[in-house]
């Protein structure tokens, strides 16, 4: 499967309740769940008016359907090609 990063636009989504997170990460797992197994949710970042999540997939079309079903935008995808971090600068 392919990684990608999907910036989603929600409007003070930052300032959600734990509670009404946990309901939104439901709401997503019954999506990802109508889904299998082309689509993997890895993880997630919170900010004030976007989350940028992290998942595994076959394709970009996929992602797209999971938008449809769960309702979460999906704003902007783009295919992750190759990663880097602290240890790549090691020879």
């Amino acid at each position: 499967m392919r990684k990608f990063i999907i910036e989603r636009h929600i409007p003070a989504v930052g300032s959600l309740e734990r509670e009404q997170l946990r309901g939104a990460a439901q709401k997503s797992n019954e999506a990802l769940a109508q889904l299998a197994p082309e689509i993997q949710w890895v993880e997630s970042f919170v900010a004030a008016d976007k989350t940028f999540c992290v998942y595994l997939a076959k394709d970009e079309a996929v992602i797209r359907r999971h938008a449809e079903i769960s309702g979460f935008p999906a704003t902007k995808i783009t295919e992750v090609r190759r990663m880097i971090d602290p240890t790549t600068a090691a020879t």
